[in-house]
Order: structure tokens, then C-alpha cells, then sequence
């Protein structure tokens, strides 16, 4: 996939999104043709939306039980991996020499659950998303919009913050969680969210001209800023 293409297509839902106004009907639907456009017609969107409840449920269920193993119990990956092989060599063990007896099928390896197709297209996903993220903040650090410098150096101060609070396992659990949980959340309760956004919206756009017109204003600028 083209990296270029990756830009071009997120910079054009950022200014599709910048130019919204707060009305509900118009989030509601720029939000739904969004959703629509990036998951519909993926298996992403039966995972995330719980259309298919066993993988879903079986995903949500795996995650919670490494949370409660690595966090809770405070078992390490190397003698939870152990106690694992140990087990698994003990029923194999057992299934082979049973078999002879009772006429059993002799244990077979089980093919890779991940292909090498898969993680191929899973390590591209998440090097395009880093890549596009560092060239977000480079081009925000290197632009003249004072405004959005200070709001992303806030939001990444308040991430920090956050991130201090939990461990790096809890926190991408709590990531496996929210993306688990707030897709489907949304579509039932769509509409109390849309006027809630919305309200923060046009508040947030309140504070700025307050900030704007008292503060920003007021400070002083290069010559090549002052002639734009």
C-alpha cells in the first residue's frame, strides 16, 4: 500500500472533520459514513460490532484472562509458557500412547493460527499508523497553527499522565477493551452520544475564540507570520 495514499486519505477525513459543524444530524451521519466506509465488508466489523458473538466474546475472554494472569496473579510469560508446554506435553503424551488402545487418531500439530499473509498485512497496518502518526506531529511542530501545537502538546501531556497511572499490560488491555466495547456502545446509543460530542464540540470551539482573541493574539510573531 502506497504511503501517500495513507496521508492523503487521513488528511482529507481531518478536514471533513474540522469543517462539521455542531449540529448532531450532520456528526451522526459523517460519523456513520465514516464507520461504514472503513469496517463494513470486513471481518473487523463482525469482531468490533459483536455481529459475530463467539469470536468476539472469545477474543474479550482471552484478553481478560492474560490481563488476570500477568496483572492479577502476577504470573511471568516465561513460567506461564512453561506450565503450558509442560501440559501440553503431558496430554500429548497421554493421547499417543492411548491411542494404540483404544483406537484413537494419533495426535497431530495443529496448524499456525496466524498466516504468514496475515501478519504481514498486521506489521504494514501498524508501521503506516506509526509513520503517518510521527509525520502528523512533525507537520503540526513545523506549521504556523499555534492553536493546534498547543492542544497536541496538551493531549500528549494528559496521555502521559494517563499512561503513568497504569502498567503497559493494563493499559493495552484497557485499548483491547474500549475497541471492543465502545463500536457496538455507539451504535446503540448513537444518538445521545452525536449530541454529546457535539455539545463538547461547540464548547471547545468557545474556549479557543476566548483564548484566541485574549491570549494568542497577544503574542508576538516573526515577520514571514505577521505578513500571512
Amino acid at each position: 500500500m502506497d504511503a501517500s495514499w495513507i496521508y492523503d486519505t487521513r488528511a482529507k477525513a481531518c478536514a471533513e472533520l474540522l469543517s462539521i459543524r455542531t449540529n448532531p444530524l450532520e456528526l451522526h451521519s459523517y460519523l456513520e459514513f465514516r464507520i461504514s466506509d472503513k469496517i463494513n465488508g470486513n471481518n473487523t466489523a463482525d469482531i468490533v460490532l459483536w455481529r459475530d458473538k463467539r469470536v468476539s466474546a472469545s477474543i474479550l475472554a482471552a484478553a481478560t484472562a492474560a490481563w488476570l494472569l500477568f496483572e492479577v496473579a502476577e504470573y511471568h510469560f516465561l513460567t506461564l509458557a512453561c506450565y503450558l508446554a509442560m501440559i501440553g506435553m503431558v496430554v500429548v503424551f497421554a493421547w499417543a500412547n492411548a491411542s494404540a488402545f483404544m483406537n484413537l487418531p494419533a495426535p497431530r500439530i495443529p496448524e499456525t493460527v496466524m498466516s504468514e499473509r496475515t501478519t504481514r498485512q498486521v506489521i504494514l497496518a501498524f508501521h503506516s499508523r506509526l509513520t503517518w502518526f510521527v509525520h502528523r506531529l512533525y507537520n503540526i511542530a513545523c506549521a504556523k497553527d499555534i492553536k493546534m501545537f498547543i492542544l497536541t502538546v496538551l493531549s500528549l501531556y494528559v496521555a502521559s499522565v494517563i499512561a503513568s497511572c497504569f502498567s503497559s499490560l493494563t493499559l493495552l488491555y484497557l485499548v483491547v477493551l474500549c475497541a471492543m466495547t465502545l463500536p457496538v456502545l455507539y451504535e446503540q446509543y448513537e444518538s445521545e452520544v452525536d449530541h454529546l460530542v457535539a455539545t463538547g464540540v461547540h464548547d471547545l470551539r468557545s474556549h479557543f475564540a476566548e483564548m484566541d482573541s485574549g491570549v494568542l493574539k497577544k503574542i508576538p510573531r516573526g515577520r514571514g507570520a505577521t505578513a500571512n
